[in-house]
């Protein structure tokens, strides 16, 4: 047999294994159950925009008290497994606008995907660590990374200006240089919004974005002139629609304006929800699986 037609088999088969494990890569990223009976949307009340928008019922007796053995302070042990502690660990990461402390779970390298989650004001990387309050919502995240080979940050982010978003940038660039062509995911909640507003503004820490998650933020009404906009990146919202911090109906306006562009995005609103309702109720494997199918 000639050299080059070994080489052209060699390179045939090569295409063929790298074939086959980008498509299994691609079917890894359907997120694998975990407690969905507990963590599930309640019943959805109403559809809008053409189905983009739902209404989820929530009853603060049945999703709070219901559900806590301690109201808002500790989730019934049904909702948690602390096994995932074996795999979470607290670290600072060097990025070069300066260290960020984040707590970790899951694989460092390798990662099948990234979430980072941003607190709010005065809180910091143990609120996103956080296995027993806001419903275990935050254990659930971390038993979706570990279990289908993801990664979850939940860092302190130390402000709210440019130099903090700018450390999350780096955070971002890390993440997506230790898993290439991988996903990475930015969710922000409540003021961490503004985190996320400034990093869509970075053309660079975009590029290494697969979506977006904005639970309970702030409007952002100039988002038509970011990088993000431009790349389409997915969004997805979740929102109390009796939020008393950052009016429901400001983001929904700026929902529609990304419908209309044709960028991916959903809105998930909470009947009669307050402005920690989203940390609480948000369904992470829904949101994720929708925005890995984008």
């Amino acid at each position: 047999m000639r050299q080059s037609t070994v080489h052209s088999l060699r390179r045939l088969i090569l295409a063929a294994l790298f074939a086959g494990f980008t498509a299994d890569s691609a079917a890894a990223l359907t997120l694998k159950p975990w407690k969905d009976e507990l963590f599930g949307y309640p019943a959805v009340v109403e559809t809008t925009d053409n189905g983009a928008l739902r209404v989820v019922d929530y009853q603060e007796m049945r999703d709070i008290n219901g559900r806590d053995q301690v109201p808002e302070r500790r989730v019934r042990s049904a909702y948690v497994s602390t096994a995932v502690k074996k795999a979470q660990q607290n670290l600072t990461v060097d990025t070069p606008a300066g260290p960020i402390d984040v707590a970790m779970t899951g694989k460092g390298e390798g990662a099948s995907f990234t979430v980072i989650f941003i607190h709010g004001r005065g809180g910091d990387r143990r609120l996103g660590n956080n296995d027993w309050n806001f419903g275990g919502n935050f254990n659930r995240i971390k038993n979706l990374a570990v279990q289908n080979g993801g990664v979850y940050y939940a860092p302190s982010v130390p402000s709210f200006d440019d130099a903090g978003a700018a450390r999350i940038s780096g955070l971002i660039l890390r993440a997506k240089a230790l898993s290439p062509d991988r996903p990475v995911i930015l969710a922000c909640a409540s003021m961490g919004s503004f985190i996320c507003a400034r990093v869509v503004r970075d053309a660079t820490a975009v590029r290494s974005l697969s979506g977006m998650v904005l639970m309970g933020g702030a409007a952002d009404g100039d988002y038509a002139k970011t990088p993000a906009f431009k790349a389409k990146l997915p969004v997805f919202f979740t929102h109390g629609d009796s939020d008393s911090v950052y009016a429901a109906n400001d983001q929904i306006a700026v929902f529609r304006k990304l419908l209309k562009a044709g960028i991916p995005t959903r809105f998930v609103l909470f009947q009669t929800g307050g402005h920690g309702t989203p940390v609480r109720m948000t369904d992470w494997r829904e949101t994720l699986n929708w925005i890995f199918a984008q």
